[in-house]
């Protein structure tokens, strides 16, 4: 058992708004609300990246670009390069989204050089790389081949989801991906996570990582949830 408090819960949060219209004042509120509940990063799109590291300097909260999102469908080159030029304006991580295609297609050397050359261009400036699978599109079988590659590449995290397919985070598929990939990377399960209860079932399905449109509801919850329990943490059977 692991005991977490409200700020552990906090840390584990990517605070999320990814959609196409949000506007400055968005982003703004976003980030206000990360440095109220001390999230552990905003998961925005690539081009918010300077906006957002703007308005987080001198927090511990981190700047998370999304690239290659939702679909993942652009060459590696394009993806190496949208990655740099968000770290270039301040972005501190990258969750990218793999070539479904091509893992579909059992195309798993293409992933593996994909995946490197996404890991080689975040960890040389030290910065976590996420991969993002999309399961709502893939088999098991094809979930344990990205999470086997994972493994051998050794991105920081594998995720679950953008939130923008057909499904999001599951229980089963966090446990499967936790499973296959051990101690070696951590997992981020993202997509349709919208209350505390959903919210422990994934960190104890083995999530490090959670990414989250409803942060602050969540927290609201744990926060309500152990007032009236007259406890400051909550044990998570780990």
């Amino acid at each position: 058992m692991t005991a977490y408090s409200l700020d552990d819960f906090a840390r584990l949060i990517d605070h999320t708004n990814l959609h196409a219209d949000a506007t400055r004042a968005d982003m703004i509120k976003l980030c206000n609300e990360a440095k109220k509940y001390h999230f552990k990063m905003v998961a925005i799109n690539q081009v918010q990246s300077a906006l957002c590291a703007e308005q987080l300097q001198g927090t511990d909260i981190d700047t998370g670009a999304a690239i290659a999102f939702p679909l993942g469908q652009t060459s590696i080159a394009a993806k190496v390069f949208e990655a740099k030029d968000a770290m270039d304006h301040g972005a501190n991580e990258i969750d990218y989204v793999l070539n479904i295609t091509e893992l579909k297609d059992g195309n798993d050397d293409y992933i593996e050089d994909e995946m490197t050359q996404m890991v080689a261009a975040c960890h040389e400036r030290n910065v976590p790389c996420k991969v993002i699978f999309e399961n709502c599109y893939l088999t098991k079988e094809e979930i344990v081949r990205a999470a086997t590659i994972a493994k051998r590449v050794r991105p920081d995290f594998i995720k679950t989801s953008t939130g923008f397919g057909t499904g999001g985070a599951t229980v089963a598929d966090v446990r499967l991906m936790k499973q296959t990939v051990g101690d070696a990377v951590h997992v981020k399960a993202a997509g349709g996570i919208r209350n505390s209860d959903d919210f422990l079932a994934m960190i104890e399905a083995g999530a490090d990582r959670i990414g989250t449109s409803s942060g602050v509801k969540i927290i609201e919850a744990l926060r309500r949830r152990m007032a009236d329990d007259h406890v400051d943490s909550i044990a998570i059977n780990r």
